[in-house]
């Protein structure tokens, strides 16, 4: 049965509509990024597991948030330049959506559930089967031994 993860509607950072069903049957990371934070230096680390990975099955998401101390001012194209030409973002960046409040996105609800998002670089780690593997605090670098044994498990999974 298909995760209903995969049916949540999406905008590309360009503004194209997609979902996560384009990423069916990969193992995904999915971040909510923002470019005026004291983590935002995590984005070399998330390009740096992107590819080191892509090619086995992992995908990163970037999903800029405006929730936390207006750290996430721009528009989205300031938001992809700023990315690109700052860190070399080459993974897949959505539009600025809400990860907390009443306009919470519902791919965050879905997410998240009850729980609330806590910062900027919070980490979901999404198994090939659409569900949450498992959940990291925005703290905890991209490349912690933690993470990485956490993608590798699933990637192993195939």
């Amino acid at each position: 049965m298909p995760s209903p993860l995969y049916d949540i509607p999406v905008d590309r950072i360009d503004g194209s509509k997609t979902s996560l069903g384009d990423y069916a049957g990969r193992v995904l990371l999915v971040v909510n990024v923002a470019s005026k934070c004291g983590l935002t230096p995590q984005y070399d680390g998330l390009e740096a597991l992107y590819r080191t990975y892509k090619d086995k099955g992992l995908t990163v998401l970037g999903f800029p948030a405006n929730n936390f101390m207006g750290q996430e001012p721009g528009t989205n194209a300031e938001i992809q330049e700023f990315c690109r030409l700052t860190y070399g973002v080459d993974f897949p960046m959505f539009a600025k959506i809400s990860v907390k409040g009443e306009d919470r996105h519902p791919l965050y609800d879905a997410l998240a559930g009850d729980e609330d998002i806590s910062w900027n670089f919070e980490k979901f780690l999404i198994g090939r089967d659409g569900k949450v593997a498992a959940r990291f605090a925005p703290k905890t670098v991209p490349e912690d031994p933690g993470v990485i044994a956490a993608i590798e498990a699933e990637l192993a999974k195939g």
